[in-house]
This record gives C-alpha cells, sequence and structure tokens, in this order.
C-alpha cells in the first residue's frame, strides 16, 4: 500500500497534555501512514501554521483544537471555537477535532450545530484507547463524539420539550447565574421580550412556584443546560 502523509495541526496550551496526545497517535498509526504533527499553543501561533501550510499549498488535514486557549492579540479569535470555524469555512476538506473540558449541554449542541466537527471529545472521557478509535473513525467514519457527548445527544433526542435556539441561551445564562435584566445584553433583544420568554418556557417546564431556580432545575433534569 503507497505511503500516505498525514499533516496534523495539535492546538492545546497544555505541552504536557499535546505531548500525550501526539505519542497515542504516532502509536497507533497505520503501517502505511506517515504523520507529521505541527503544535501551536494558542490562537495567534495556530494562525500562523494555518497560514504557512496554505501557502506552501500544503494545509493540514486534521485539526485538534481545544477550546480554552489565549486569544489572538486582535482580540478576533477568542478560542480554539473560533479557529475550529474559521477552518471549516475556508477549508472545507479538513477534518476537525475539538477537545474540551467543558461539557455544558447548551455549548455541547451549539458547537455540534456551528462547527460539526469530525471528532468532539471530553478530555475526562478520554483515554489511549479512546483517543486511538477517535483517531481511526475520524479519518474513516465521522463523526468520532465521546461518550459524556453521547449521553446529553441521546437525552436531547428523546426530550418531547421543544426550546428553540434563543430559549436554550437564555436557559445558559441564567444556569450561569445572570440576572434577567443583565440578559439584555447577552441575546440582544428587550426586557420585555425576555420577560414573556420566561415566562413561556416556565410554562412548558410545569414550573408550579414560578422560580427562575426550579425551571434551572428542570432544565438541567431534561438536558437542556
Amino acid at each position: 500500500m503507497e505511503n500516505t502523509i498525514l499533516k496534523i495541526l495539535m492546538v492545546d496550551d497544555h505541552p504536557m497534555i499535546i505531548e500525550g496526545y501526539q505519542h497515542t497517535l504516532l502509536e497507533n498509526k497505520k503501517e502505511h501512514q506517515t504523520l507529521q504533527i505541527d503544535i501551536a499553543t494558542d490562537c495567534d501561533s495556530a494562525l500562523d501554521a494555518i497560514q504557512k501550510s496554505k501557502n506552501i499549498g500544503k494545509p493540514y488535514d486534521i485539526y485538534f483544537f481545544d477550546i480554552s486557549i489565549p486569544q489572538s492579540k486582535d482580540g478576533i479569535y477568542k478560542s480554539g471555537e473560533d479557529l475550529a470555524k474559521y477552518v471549516k469555512q475556508t477549508q472545507p476538506e479538513s477534518k476537525v477535532v475539538i477537545l474540551t473540558m467543558f461539557n455544558e449541554v447548551y455549548r455541547i449542541h451549539s458547537i455540534i450545530k456551528t462547527i460539526n466537527p469530525e471528532g468532539f471529545l471530553i478530555k475526562s472521557d478520554l483515554t489511549s484507547s479512546e483517543l486511538a478509535s477517535a483517531f481511526d473513525a475520524i479519518q474513516n467514519n465521522p463523526p468520532f463524539y465521546t461518550g459524556t457527548i453521547n449521553k446529553i445527544i441521546k437525552r436531547s433526542i428523546f426530550n418531547p420539550i421543544e426550546v428553540d435556539d434563543l430559549n436554550h441561551k437564555m436557559l445558559y445564562f441564567l444556569s450561569l447565574g445572570v440576572r434577567t435584566k443583565d440578559l439584555v445584553q447577552h441575546l440582544g433583544i428587550t426586557l420585555s421580550a425576555i420577560e414573556k420568554r420566561k415566562k413561556n418556557l416556565k410554562e412548558l417546564f410545569a414550573v408550579d412556584d414560578g422560580k427562575d431556580k426550579t425551571l434551572i432545575d428542570l432544565a438541567k433534569e431534561k438536558g437542556y443546560i
């Protein structure tokens, strides 16, 4: 079988974590594969690597983006999530893998909807064998989601309550402790519209006592946040 070169960019600001990922991928590559793995630790170094690969006509085949990395100096790219969106828009033939410690339902659904990554890995789920399985699936039969993400998706599929994106976002910010009056700047709608939406949500979730806390507890129980 002809030798295949896979160009990979791994973006994470924890060198020991990247070292572990590299070792696992190199140990589990196919015999006919050569892995060329580059490393970036923040948005700026990642953007530099992406641009250089494009300039020489050899873009990366697979990107691994940790969400929580230092933002670019110009403030345009604030996370690995922003970099993933950029790659998806400019290099649709490349595969994108998201790595994160976050397991909030809203963020997971948002990333799947806006990025649709070939791989979505919760770091606390990862073992060497899990990463090896993910690497194989991402190449041959994407997408690959780790256990936590699959559980969240299944809960949503069987949930009978319909919540649109804006309401979903509102529940998420309320769960973070954001006050109702401060939701205006996060959601871009008027306070009266927010109050109306919150009232409708409480009816949907059958909140008998009218409390925001009860709404949030029920939304968490049903897998919305």
